[in-house]
Parts: structure tokens; sequence; C-alpha cells
């Protein structure tokens, strides 16, 4: 048995009905070159391998709770349980695929079993005329068992970077020939001796970044936790969901950071501030003071894959300013302050320092006491993908976009990912407080446009 953490707990009080708490993948492949056409058996030939498969699921998909206190490993699997194969009428578009995967990941995952499920969609019409015929892959398991990098890292293990490569297990299996990855995941056991002294060397470089904040606060690169402004996104949620999707070209970002001279996740946070600006003034529901972003930070050092290493800085939008260079800028400088603490701390003070200056918002929202204050206004967050090109018995995976969770408070959550030369965007959001949120993905390419003009701007000269 494992001991749950602090963290992984969390997740599981906060879960209810409205609320569940699972992240989600969702993986577009493309039929094999010698498998296209309406009558390929290509998907079905996939689906017989999983469903037959008589290998057990390996870590941590083969975890079960034990009392909401331990992890045990699970004796009983039935892949009936965590198994969904469907078809799109054809042709399928994208709209509808996003439409199932909304209902689907609106639906909470069953404690008594391990918490995932995967679910195989083929009939998706091609790209193009001249494209293969596509299908997907959804993926969901629950945020106590990995946090975002995790889950990638799973993703990434459980597909191959050779087209050639036969893929005879199941993805819950792994690749469990290459054994000493798969062994890399499991968790090792500390003592309580050495987590009781890890933790009490936390207590005065911790006390003292409180502290630091107090002497700072007021400052411009300074986001404090009561400095969220109430918006149309920190209402309570129902229980229906509305997942956005949509691929961007990363060489944009890079150019617009390159020439002006920032990193490409403040581009890419400039992009969603515009787009949320954007969005709100449609809705005639602009806050005069910025919005606040939460931006969770991995704290992984190491290749595994399982639990939760992560923290948050909270980032200042500018969403208030007309000019996207001040907004820019604002992101920037909030950004770069909140790094900079952390690199004066290890992971176990950085955890703890998070616990404590965020506490007040983990208990509001457990209890609801302060519905109409919120430490932030929306979750962006973002997790590494592959740099190569990733394969699933010859079909090759063309995009990939994260799905996550939203809580009362907090009804949109932004998650992009890097694949290859694609940033893939995925919204979250609940679908009856906040309508038409795709159009958030035209107003991210609006604003990817705006600061490519910037940017032409001031190579012309007419901007400083």
């Amino acid at each position: 048995m494992r001991l749950l953490t602090a963290v992984d707990q969390l997740f599981l009080l906060l879960e209810s009905r409205k609320q569940p708490m699972h992240v989600g993948g969702l993986f577009l492949f493309e039929l094999p070159t010698e498998d296209q056409g309406e009558d390929s058996d290509f998907v079905y030939q996939l689906v017989q391998q999983m469903i037959t498969s008589t290998v057990p699921p390996s870590f941590p998909f083969n975890q079960v709770l034990e009392h909401l206190l331990f992890w045990k490993k699970d004796e009983d699997f039935h892949v009936e349980h965590h198994f969904r194969h469907v078809a799109l009428p054809r042709p399928g578009r994208v709209r509808e695929l996003l439409m199932y995967i909304s209902k689907e990941h609106g639906r909470l995952l069953d404690r008594a079993m391990p918490l995932w499920e995967c679910h195989v969609i083929e009939g998706i019409a091609p790209e193009t005329e001249t494209s293969p015929e596509r299908f997907a892959l959804y993926f969901k398991i629950h945020h106590s068992l990995v946090d975002g990098i995790a889950a990638m890292r799973l993703v990434q293990k459980s597909l191959s970077q050779s087209a050639n490569e036969p893929m005879t297990l199941p993805v819950w299996s792994l690749m469990t020939r290459h054994r000493n990855q798969v062994d890399a995941l499991i968790p090792k056991n500390r003592s309580i001796t050495r987590i009781i002294k890890e933790q009490l060397s936390t207590v005065k470089p911790v006390v003292t970044e409180l502290l630091d904040n107090i002497k700072h606060h007021g400052d411009e690169d300074y986001v404090g936790t009561f400095d969220a402004p109430m918006s149309v996104l920190n209402c309570r949620i129902s229980a229906s969901r509305r997942i956005a999707a949509q691929s961007y070209d990363m060489t944009r970002f890079r150019t617009i950071a390159d020439d002006l001279d920032m990193n490409t996740n403040d581009v890419i946070l400039a992009v969603c501030s515009g787009a949320l600006r954007r969005y709100l003034l449609q809705l005639d529901a602009l806050p005069s003071k910025p919005l606040i972003a939460f931006v969770p930070i991995s704290l992984r050092r190491d290749d595994s894959s399982n639990g939760n290493q992560v923290s948050f800085l909270l980032a200042n939008l500018g969403t208030h300013l007309h000019d996207p260079m001040r907004r820019l800028s604002l992101i920037h400088k909030t950004m770069n302050s909140g790094k900079r603490r952390f690199r004066r701390m290890n992971q176990a003070q950085v955890i703890n320092y998070s616990a404590i200056a965020y506490a007040w918002e983990g208990i509001n929202v457990l209890t609801g006491l302060f519905p109409k204050k919120q430490a932030f206004n929306l979750i962006i967050s973002n997790v590494p993908g592959a740099k190569k090109p990733l394969y699933w018995n010859g079909a090759p995976l063309k995009a990939l976009y994260p799905a996550s969770i939203i809580v009362d408070g907090q009804a949109m959550n932004i998650t992009f990912a890097t694949y290859l030369d694609k940033i893939e965007f995925c919204i979250t959001a609940c679908s009856k407080a906040l309508p038409h949120v795709q159009d958030m993905l035209t107003l991210i390419e609006e604003e990817i446009g705006v600061l490519e003009t910037v940017v032409e701007e001031k190579r012309l000269g007419l901007r400083e």
C-alpha cells in the first residue's frame, strides 16, 4: 500500500457530481497510409488487441483507493469497466468529437475501480480532402493519481517514436517490455524520520519568503491572493462541460518572443489575456481590475510519472490595459517575480510556502464561504509534450489536447501542450456559466495576429 499525499487527498475532497477531478487527454491520429478507406479494419484490430489482452495494467493504472487513505494494487481488473469503443456518424466532424468528449469529461470516475477510462473514437473525417481518415483516443485519469506532466509522460511511454514498431499491448499496460522505464515510474518509499526532518528544514526559508511578500506588497510585479476581481469566470458551476480545442503554429509564438525579447510562455499568457479581454467585452463583463491567472509550475526533477509535484504562480494578466505591449510587459514582470522567489527555495520549501500562501483559497474552494472573493480568476497551464513524432501501430499522432478541471468559482481552465511544431490549446469550461466559449479559439488567433503586427511595426520603426 502507498499513502496518499496531502495534495492527492485534496483532489478527492474537492470532487463532487458537478466537480469531477480528473484530467483528460484527447489524441487525434490519422490512419496509416495502407489502411485508408471506409472499409479499413485498422481501428477494429486495434480495439481487439486492447480488449483481448491478458497483460494486466501497470502502475499507476493498477492502483485503487483503500479507505480514501491509501493506494493499493487492484487484483480484480475488468476491461469493460474502463474501455469504450464508439463511432461517430460519418463523416464525423471535430465538432461532434468535441461534443462527445465534453459529455464524457463531465462524468465521474467510479472510485471502486482504478480511476481511469480509455475511449477509442472512430469515424472522424479527414482534415483535408486528400488526407487519411482519423480516429481518436480520449483518456481520462484522476488528478489524485497524476499531474499534467506525469500524464503526458505516461502517454509518451505508451506510444512509439517509430512508425514501424508494432504495439501489441494496451495503453494502460504501458510498454512493459521496457521494464526499467516502468520501474522508474513507481515512487520509492521514504522513512518517516526523513520526511519529518525535511519538513522542519522548510520552516525558516518559508517564513522568510512570506515576510518578504509583506515587504513588497504594492509593488507592480507583486500579485497577492486578494488582488483578483470578481468576474463571470468566478461563479458556481454545473456538471455541464464544453471542451474547445485548436492547434496553432509554435513558430509564430517563438518569433514574437524572440523579437520582443520575451520568453514564449509569457507571449502565450499575453495571447490568452487579450483573448479573454475580448471575450469578456463581448459579454459586457470585463472587470475594471486586471484578471489574475493561476499558473501551475512543475517541481518535477526526475523521470517519475506519478502523483502531484506542482506549485503555482499568480500572473497579472493586465486585462484592464488596451495596449498589448503593456499587457505583455506586466505579465513578464509578475511571472519573473514569482520565479525568482521559487528559485530561492527547494521543492519541499516551495510546496509548503504555496500551502500557506494559498491556504485561504483552498479553504474557500472546499467550503464556499466566500463565493464572491477568489484568489485568482482562472487557471492557465502549460504541459510540455513530445518533441518527436509519436505513433500507435503505425498511425501517426497528429494532435493532442489536454482537458483539465474546473471547480466552483473557476468556470474556465486553459491548458496547452506542445507537440512537434504546434501548440495545442484546450479550453475546459462550464457550458452553462460561459456561453460560446469556442469563440475563444478565434480570439486567440486574432491576438496572435495583434502581436505579430506589433513585431512588424517595431521592425519598421513605427513603434518603440
